[in-house]
């Protein structure tokens, strides 16, 4: 099963040193999701990051970013976005819903489906998702190793995401939330909590 980190959608002073770390423990597949910001924010918290980094790294706005810094893909907030002309490259996508899901899949090399629980990094962000309605899915093969679940993810339901089907989870508030940017230094308890998520996803 996959673990995705996902940013928090502010950018912080220790940022470069937890994500450098994260990548030093293991994390694989970072993105780096920065609604409304400045490219050159993103620009900067990428020269910070060692460049050996970089093919873990997808980015979601900014798509020249991907070019520039030789990252390793681009997401697309929605399932019907269309790719930036003449992109070549591995593509993932946000699906809304899981009528979705068929055609999304044959465009990308995974998606995520969004809402599974309420978000733990965005209150707006509520379950829409019914376990029922994730069932019938897996039964139908709507869901499978190229779709990840991305809601309330934790260590709590990384399991009931095994049964159904789901090839990863995408992990935003429940790790982030472990480390207040405004007062925080120590981001040990950040680091344990990954490891403990990356060994429950292996």
């Amino acid at each position: 099963m996959k673990l995705i980190i996902m940013t928090k959608a502010t950018f912080f002073v220790e940022e470069n040193q937890i994500l450098t770390a994260l990548f030093e423990e293991g994390m694989d597949n970072l993105h780096l999701y920065k609604p409304g910001a400045e490219p050159v924010y993103s620009e900067r918290l990428l020269t910070l990051i060692p460049e050996d980094y970089y093919k873990r790294i997808t980015v979601h706005d900014h798509f020249y970013l991907r070019e520039e810094f030789g990252l390793h893909g681009i997401h697309l907030n929605n399932a019907t976005d269309e790719l930036p002309h003449g992109y070549r490259g591995n593509v993932s996508r946000t699906c809304h819903s899981i009528d979705e899901l068929r055609e999304a899949k044959k465009k990308s090399n995974y998606v995520f489906l969004k809402t599974i629980y309420d978000s733990q990094s965005n209150p707006l962000d509520k379950q829409t998702l019914t376990i029922d309605q994730l069932k019938a899915a897996s039964r139908q093969g709507l869901i499978d190793k190229k779709v990840y679940a991305m809601g309330g993810m934790s260590l709590e339901n990384i399991r009931q995401m095994r049964d159904l089907n789901f090839g990863g989870i995408v992990v935003c508030g429940d790790l982030w939330n472990r480390f207040n940017i405004h007062q925080g230094q120590d981001y040990k308890d950040l680091i344990a909590h990954f490891l403990k998520l990356r060994k429950a996803t292996d």
